[in-house]
Parts: C-alpha cells; sequence; structure tokens
C-alpha cells in the first residue's frame, strides 16, 4: 500500500470509529478488550514468511505487496479470560513452553484453562494440547467442529491428531457451526463458532461478542496476509481445499469489513488483530495500534 492509499484508510478508521488500540503486556503477549471479556493474543514463534506457499500467485502482486527485505510469518494462540471462564483458542504446536508460559505470566495456572476451541486439527493449533502422554491443560474441555473431528479421525486419519483426541476423550464435545449468513447461536455465552471451512473440511471462526463490542478470531483463514487480505482468491498449498477456502477467505473479510469487526489470526504478526476495510471493491487490513 503506498503512503497516500494508507493515509486515507487511516481516515476512514477515524471516521468509521473503529478501535484502534491494543496494550503490549510483555514479549508476544497482547491484551484487547471485548467489552467486559479480556482478550490475550499468545505469541508462540516468529519466522519469515514464505511467499512460495501461495498457490499461482503473480509476481507483480508480490512485487506491489511483499518488501524487498521481506516479512515475518507468527503462530498464535487467543486466551479469553470472562467472569465465569479461561478459554483458550488453539494451542500452537507446543514447542517449549511458550503458550503454557505465557499463560502463567498472565496470572494463571494450566488447570484454570476450562475450555479451549480449535479452529482446525493442524499440528500448529493443537500440539500444544499435550506433552507425550500428558495433558497439558487437565481441567479443560476441548472444542471442535464434527466435520474437523470427522475428517482427521476417519475420512483421513491423523494419527497425531487421533492420539491428542483420544488423550482428552472424555472432554472432547462437537459443534455445529453457524453459516455466515444465518442466525447464529452461541456455543458459550459470548462466543459463535462460524463455518469457514475450506483451509479444512471442518475448519471454524469464533465471533466473540460481549456487552455489543466483537472481535472475530478467525484461524487459518490466510497464512500471508500483506497479499491475501488484498487478493482473497488466492489460496495457499496449506487449504484442502483451494477453491472453498478461498470463498470462505472473501467472505469473513467482507463480513469483518461490512459490520466494522476487528479481526484476528493465528498466522497474523502482532499484534495479530486489525481492521478491514473495503476501499473500491478491495481490501486493505490496518494493525491495530500497540
Amino acid at each position: 500500500m503506498n503512503q497516500k492509499r494508507f493515509l486515507m484508510s487511516i481516515l476512514i478508521l477515524l471516521i468509521l470509529g473503529f478501535s484502534l488500540f491494543a496494550e503490549k503486556v510483555s514479549e508476544g503477549i497482547f491484551a484487547y478488550k471485548v467489552g467486559q471479556f479480556e482478550v490475550f493474543v499468545l505469541v508462540e514463534a516468529e519466522r519469515e514468511g514464505n511467499v512460495a506457499i501461495l498457490i499461482d500467485v503473480d509476481e507483480e502482486i508480490l512485487k506491489n505487496h511483499i518488501p524487498e527485505t521481506g516479512f515475518k510469518h507468527s503462530t498464535n494462540a487467543f486466551l479469553i479470560k470472562t467472569s465465569e471462564q479461561n478459554i483458550l483458542i488453539d494451542a500452537g504446536t507446543g514447542a517449549g513452553r511458550s503458550i503454557l508460559e505465557k499463560i502463567e505470566l498472565l496470572g494463571l495456572e494450566k488447570e484454570e484453562i476450562d475450555t479451549i476451541l480449535l479452529t482446525h486439527l493442524h499440528f500448529d493449533h493443537f500440539g500444544g494440547l499435550r506433552t507425550e502422554n500428558d495433558r497439558n491443560f487437565p481441567n479443560a474441555k476441548i472444542y471442535l467442529s464434527k466435520e474437523e473431528l470427522l475428517q482427521f479421525t476417519e475420512v483421513n486419519p491423523n494419527q497425531a491428531a487421533i492420539e491428542t483426541i483420544e488423550l482428552y476423550s472424555d472432554n472432547v464435545v462437537t459443534f455445529d457451526a453457524n453459516m455466515l449468513d444465518e442466525p447464529h447461536n452461541e456455543l458459550m455465552p459470548g462466543i459463535i463458532p462460524i463455518a469457514n471451512f475450506g483451509h479444512t473440511p471442518g475448519h471454524t471462526v469464533f465471533l466473540v461478542e460481549n456487552n455489543g463490542e466483537k472481535l472475530i478470531i478467525a484461524g487459518d483463514f490466510l497464512h500471508v496476509p500483506l497479499v491475501q487480505f488484498s487478493n482473497p482468491d488466492i489460496s495457499a498449498t496449506f487449504d484442502v481445499d483451494p477453491v472453498m477456502a478461498a470463498f470462505s477467505r472473501k467472505q469473513i473479510i467482507d463480513y469483518a469489513a461490512k459490520n466494522k469487526i476487528p479481526i484476528g489470526g493465528m498466522h497474523i504478526v502482532l499484534p495479530g488483530i486489525g481492521n478491514v476495510i473495503s476501499e473500491n471493491e478491495l481490501f486493505n487490513f490496518i494493525p491495530l495500534d500497540f
């Protein structure tokens, strides 16, 4: 985005009244509020990004969107503290103790995480649920969509996913995700699961709502934000169904823009959350200031 276009985007955000600020708690932890809910972006890892994962991307698009110095790729999880629950959305890979340590830095013990929502069953989202044969979150209920469980335990079995689900078997809850254009039913107070199929057959995004404020936590709806926000038709090699993934990506980005809802993702670099604006049928993503 050139400077003129960037300044225009900021002006539009201010006029529309978007929330623009997140707070850096410590390295790799960013705090945000949704009504009375406390939301924390937990960064497990940050590394150099790789445009080679994009499918059939035009070199001119890369030239226009990717700096010559390269870009960063992040692996995030989200923690939501409500008056009733401590909710973790995804759990990272489990490399080291990154997510666990960040949870402890926020004054919580792993036993106090009572709810874990999984966007999907790729390892960088569920690997942190276990250390060998031990649950990392012994008191947590695990929630995931019925389609996702079926895909990775029966249709196209993934042994690591199967073993992890079996480890939590007495505490696994499945759900039917809402369609974006249909009435939304809460999974629990303030949490609405929305189908965003394509990246995986049961990939789910979560709409968080409290006191009239909202946030979309969108998992792997994209992998290279610098390119895919403005070019949502471009999918990645990680997408099981690239065509469906592109449709779902555009749908959730458009929904966030039209409804002025901040959106966060597991592969968006710090602070992991931002606002989407639509300008001449093109989308721009403006990260929150922190």
